[in-house]
């Protein structure tokens, strides 16, 4: 056993194993001060709600209260290890301004009410609308952090019940682009990999994926591949220096927005070379040819000049992707955030596909996604889908979703897509939705150009609800607030980015008069009297595991097939990986090992849409493209973004997330040990930016878009040249505490534009113009944690380096009670 700072720490001690091992337990515990493990009085069965890896651990529950958080050894995610905001986040749960009682806006004020009140307010808004103006009236917009019980409950009521089609959540944001460069190679959502590829991969290339700070667990696994025998080569595409940057055999620092252009330099060597698995395309894929004449205008020396990236990194990169025996690739918010999204990442799928990487150990794509139930949103139809990856624009798939929910077809709106956010966004500005309902995220600080999302939520004709467990910058304009319960305070399922399904427990009451989102959700549908065909109550269920086997019943015989887990099945052991039925009765590891993928035209989720365009592949004209379901090989040219650096603005900005800190802090920032590690908002720029512009360590300076400014102190850090970086976390409100406003002026997104990628329909936060100027000088170094990508360039001074407050020791236990001493970033 020995005790580390697990913030100077982040991903821990070494526990190193080679190709194709075991990776050894190591089971990491934090306890509240004075509690010791023999004063738990229980532990509780749950998993991460602050990321998306899905870590698996026990809540322990002394006097009714959390007091602390253990690893659970035996599942297959995390072997017993806890990233940094697992160990720490908890404590959210015990803050002091929890809302406690349901809130109504009475003379421009919010004031407290009782349930009966504030659901009522809803019920008769909803119900005056629908007379008044129909089903589009209404919008929802959920999180990524729900339980699929709630998800599933809340997709039956608006597009089984209401009828509206206006259905999105905040995994827009983070994972629509991953959905959907699945959907257009591979016909359906679902990650074909496996975590347990880090295990086998000899190259494990990551695009725009700093896992060290968003799946610290995860990058834990790859740190101990790298310690042990036959280490993995890691490729890095990054323009910031991350620590999987700073660990990589090749890191490519690209220009913002290039990321189209680079994949093509790399698959315009790989196909020269002849580094491709002909007969794997042969027998399982379409669109081989067209990707192959289009790569051929892409020669390194071009890509490098698009890119700014020299040409020979690029011919190394691809000769170690071209010659893996064992290729895993990883893609996150760099490319999922950028110019030409989805075709950016269908790019990466396509390396694994021609060089036939997929179904095998170590041989694997995983699309990541942000948040830990964004799977379970896309899966349960709260985020711009179907239920049970269902083809809108397939008749046969309403009508046997009308079939489960015992509803006619046509009052499940099927005439386009789910709107995605932005667009609802765009309908509430025009005022034809008219009353918006938002659960468990914080669009008044995470959409992009937030002086026009504040404008739009501000608006008098506007009926807003938020459901919420703290008074967020949104939650301060609405209409309505819900209190809500949160993980640990109720019990649902939720599955992680490599379909592995956890159960998480109820383990203490929620405080107050705060209810659990899917008794919300239930309450408001029988309120509003949504019925079936034949008059009795549309939700059937009421409780989570009842609201579960619904959701199973739904799951059976599509993709992400549910039928063979249950409650008991899930308790006690590890996660199981869906889908799981009678086929499969103990999950399946990997998908499309035989080579056949859920893309038959009959079966498939979606048709595709154009790469460039976005507009939908028509049914027949996908039915002649892969009428045998095959993988789908998609070229895409590459387009410049939309706005370029210009002499007024002649930077590109950059936002992204930091390890300590998780979306808008509404949790991280109240939980003591990650607000020390990074209190407040920083820009980042290189040593070579800060000469030319007079600037140093720690000074105040004034960031610029068209569309707004932020001050921030400077880190100088080594981001590649031309571009700044913001942490997007910092909101117009210090949720420390529940303190007062501290005023505007460091929330990233007042300087981020309202743009979106075609196909995915996910906001672009990482290409903006922008500019620099100096304010004042600083009176220390900027607040950005000297441990991660924003680590300083050159000499900093011990003393300020980032390390824990005393309660930020956690404990660290292996099988063998061995470790090795190296717990950094690098090899």
């Amino acid at each position: 056993m020995a005790r580390i700072d697990r913030i100077a720490e982040p991903w821990g001690t070494r526990t190193p194993y080679g190709s194709g091992g075991d990776w050894p337990v190591r089971v990491d515990t934090h306890l509240a001060e004075g509690v010791a493990p023999e004063d738990v009085d229980r532990w509780v069965q749950t998993a991460s709600l602050l990321h998306s890896n899905g870590d698996a651990m026990d809540i322990a529950v002394k006097d009714n209260r959390i007091v602390g958080v253990r690893g659970r050894a035996v599942d297959r995610v995390n072997h017993g290890r806890l990233g940094p905001k697992d160990l720490y986040g908890w404590q959210a749960n015990a803050s002091p301004d929890r809302l406690t009682k349901p809130l109504i806006r009475e003379g421009g004020k919010l004031v407290e009410t009782d349930w009966d009140t504030a659901m009522q307010r809803i019920v008769d808004k909803s119900k005056a609308l629908l007379a008044e103006q129909g089903p589009s009236a209404l919008g929802f917009y959920t999180t990524g952090q729900l339980f699929s019980e709630e998800y599933y409950t809340l997709g039956t009521l608006a597009h089984g019940g209401i009828g509206t089609n206006h259905v999105d959540g905040n995994t827009r944001l983070c994972t629509a682009t991953a959905g959907e460069a699945l959907k257009e190679s591979f016909g359906c959502d679902g990650q074909p990999g496996s975590y347990t590829d880090v295990d086998h991969a000899d190259v494990i290339a990551l695009y725009g994926h700093n896992v060290a700070e968003t799946q610290t667990v995860l990058w834990t696994r790859m740190l101990d591949r790298l310690a042990g025998a036959n280490p993995p080569k890691i490729i890095c595409v990054d323009p910031r220096m991350t620590p999987v940057a700073r660990a990589a055999t090749v890191h490519l620092a690209p220009r913002p927005g290039t990321n189209v252009a680079l994949m093509n330099g790399i698959l315009h060597e790989i196909i020269t070379n002849g580094w491709v698995d002909q007969e794997y395309i042969q027998a399982h894929t379409v669109g081989y040819s067209e990707l192959e004449n289009e790569v051929k205008n892409y020669p390194p020396a071009l890509v490098a000049e698009i890119c700014g990236v020299p040409e020979e990194q690029i011919t190394e990169a691809a000769g170690i992707i071209g010659h893996a025996e064992r290729l895993l690739s990883t893609v996150l918010q760099g490319f999922y955030q950028s110019n030409q999204a989805t075709a950016a990442a269908v790019q990466v799928n396509n390396v694994n596909i021609i060089r036939g990487m997929l179904g095998r150990p170590g041989c694997g794509i995983l699309q990541m996604n942000g948040q830990p139930t964004a799977e379970n949103t896309r899966e349960c139809g709260a985020d711009g889908d179907l239920a049970a990856f269902r083809n809108w624009s397939n008749d046969a798939h309403i009508q046997d979703l009308a079939r489960v929910w015992n509803v006619d077809p046509m009052s499940i709106p099927h005439y386009s897509p789910p709107t995605h956010v932005m667009q609802m966004m765009r309908y509430a500005e025009d005022g034809s939705i008219r009353m918006l309902w938002v659960s468990g995220t914080n669009p008044a600080v995470s959409l992009p150009e937030l002086a026009r999302i504040r404008g739009i939520l501000e608006q008098d004709r506007l009926f807003l609800v938020v459901q919420d467990i703290f008074l967020s910058e949104t939650a301060q304009l609405a209409d309505v607030v819900l209190p809500a319960a949160t993980w640990g305070e109720k019990t649902g399922t939720f599955t992680n980015v490599d379909r592995t399904v956890h159960l998480s427990e109820k383990a203490v009451d929620p405080p107050g008069e705060a209810r659990p989102d899917l008794e919300i959700f239930i309450d408001y549908a029988h309120r509003m009297g949504l019925q079936d065909k034949d008059g009795q109550p549309l939700i059937k269920w009421h409780d989570p595991e009842s609201a579960f086997e619904a959701w199973k019943e739904c799951t059976r015989g599509r993709p992400c097939d549910y039928t063979g887990i249950t409650y008991d099945k899930l308790r006690g052991g590890s996660g199981i990986q869906w889908p799981c039925n009678e086929e499969n009765p103990d999950g399946t590891e990997r998908i499309y090992a035989d080579g056949k993928f859920w893309a038959h035209p009959g079966y498939c989720e979606t048709y595709g849409r154009d790469l460039i365009t976005g507009a939908p592949v028509e049914p027949t004209e996908y039915k002649a493209l892969n009428p045998e379901g095959k993988a789908i090989i998609k070229a895409a040219e590459y387009m410049p973004p939309h706005e370029l650096p210009s002499q007024d603005f002649p930077l590109q900005l950059i936002t992204g997330r930091t390890l300590y800190q998780f979306h808008t802090r509404t949790k991280t920032g109240r939980a003591p040990e990650l607000q020390a590690a990074a209190p407040d908002v920083w820009v980042e720029l290189s040593a070579d930016d800060a000469g030319a512009y007079g600037i140093a360590e720690g000074d105040l300076a004034e960031v610029e878009t068209p569309r707004g400014s932020v001050r921030a102190k400077v880190r100088i850090s080594g981001i590649r040249n031309g571009v700044l970086f913001l942490p997007f976390h910092y909101g117009y409100w210090d949720t420390d505490g529940g303190h007062q406003p501290d005023g505007a002026g460091r929330a990233a997104n007042e300087l981020t534009i309202t743009d979106w990628d075609a196909a995915s329909k996910q906001p672009i936060f990482k290409t903006a113009a922008a500019r620099i100027t100096r304010v004042s000088g600083g009176d220390g170094p900027a607040p950005a944690p000297t441990t991660t990508a924003s680590a300083p360039a050159g000499y900093f001074p011990e003393d300020a380096r980032t390390k824990g407050i005393p309660t930020a020791l956690a404990d660290e236990a292996t099988e063998t009670g061995e470790a090795t001493e190296t717990a950094g970033g690098a090899r």
